[in-house]
This record gives structure tokens, sequence and C-alpha cells, in this order.
């Protein structure tokens, strides 16, 4: 398996963690993670919370479940998600092996020209036949109907800008800074509100911009990384 491949696999289960505008990197990493790691942020962020619960299923041998809930990711526009689910059909994880379905899903991963998706989908196609080829090629609308960016990147934002009302209390969406109190696996902390309210974590066309630029930084490094034990996530009501 190739360096980047290897680093893609693990980067579906990173939460996305460092601001580019904070001034100390350290410093950034730290209070991110508080953030990112909390039910408060997470409940309004379902394309990392259920790439989290995919990750945290497919550790622990649930393939099954592990493929239900990057498809949820999916549906809120979640890349990596999108490109896990595609290396599940691949090797046949969790249900049997389609590689027609897995190309469509890399295709789709690799929507916004992210390179080493575009790298992942092209060594899919060059192994298939001429059967599932055509299969891709039919099939693809449908999927892309229901979890293309133009479908998927709405649904997200809509989440995005009922969670910023529910946890400012503003019908507006307008923030008040205050005491900011979240429960994570430690329990209930503090945390700074300015992290938690900084404009790429909740404006949308920040968010794509922030969600983008992690793409590119995870293309960029080779090899594996360490990114430490899964973090506890709430289940989904739904």
């Amino acid at each position: 398996m190739n360096g980047h491949l290897k680093y893609l696999l693990w980067a579906v289960v990173a939460v996305m963690a460092v601001s580019p505008v904070v001034a100390q990197p350290q410093m950034a990493d730290m209070r991110a993670r508080e953030v990112l790691s909390s039910d408060a942020f997470l409940v309004s962020h379902p394309d990392m919370r259920y790439r989290q619960l995919g990750h945290r299923a497919q550790a622990e041998g649930r393939m099954e479940q592990a493929r239900s809930y990057y498809q949820l990711a999916a549906r809120y526009a979640d890349k990596l998600s999108q490109a896990a689910l595609a290396e599940m059909w691949w090797k046949g994880q969790g249900g049997p092996t389609d590689r027609a379905m897995a190309y469509i899903w890399m295709d789709l991963a690799a929507e916004r020209g992210t390179p080493y998706l575009l790298y992942q989908r092209e060594r899919y196609w060059a192994e298939l036949d001429a059967a599932d080829r055509a299969r891709a090629v039919n099939e693809g609308g449908a999927v892309y109907a229901e979890y293309g960016d133009p479908s998927s990147k709405p649904r997200l934002e809509r989440e995005l800008r009922t969670g910023l009302k529910r946890v400012s209390g503003s019908r507006t969406g307008s923030v008040a800074r205050m005491e900011m109190m979240v429960r994570d696996p430690r329990g209930a902390r503090k945390v700074d509100a300015d992290a938690f309210y900084q404009a790429e974590y909740w404006e949308p066309t920040k968010y794509w911009e922030w969600k983008t630029a992690e793409l590119k930084r995870i293309g960029h490094v080779k090899g594996t990384v360490d990114v430490g034990p899964a973090t506890r996530v709430a289940r989904p009501a739904d």
C-alpha cells in the first residue's frame, strides 16, 4: 500500500485541528482539540461526528456499522468518509466487494480536485474491467445526485446555522462572548469561547475553505501518522 493511501486511511479518523489564523501553533492545536472533541461541537457538525463513529466501529471490527456511519458523514459532504467508503467497497469490508461502486465513491471523494484522491480514483479505474467501468458510468449519477457537493453542502450548512443559534442562544446567529462549558470524555469543563466560535467552524464559506485546506495539508504529508486514540462522541439520536 502506498504512503499516500496509508495516510488517507488514518486521516479518515483524524479530527481536523489547527486553525491557520492562530499565531501559536501548539496552543492552537490544544484549544482546537478541546473544541472539536466536545459533544457541543460535534452535535452541530455531523460530517465530523459520523466520521468518528465510523472509525470507532471500524477499529472495533463492526464493519457493517462503519459503512453506515461513513455513509451518513458522506451525506454532509465529508470527502474523507466518501474515500473510506470507497476503500470498504473495494476490499469488501462490511459488505460485498463491488469495485464499480468503489470507483463511484472515490470519484465523488475527488470531486473537489484533491490530488491524492484523484490519484486513487485513477488507480481504481485502471483496475476495473470493462463491465465495471460501464456500471460505474451508468450508476454514478444517482450517487452524485444524493451525495455530491450541490446536495450535501447545503445539508451541512443548515446544520451549522441551526447549531450556532442553539449554542449561542441567538435567533440571528450572532455570538455573545461567554464562559463556555462543554462535555467530552473528561467530563464538563471550560473551553475558550473565542476558539469555539471562530468563523471557520460555523460560517459556511469559511468552513469549506477550512476543510479544503485540511485536505490539501493531508495530501502534503507522506507515510502514516499516529493520531492517538479515537475520541468519544455522543451517539446521534437519528
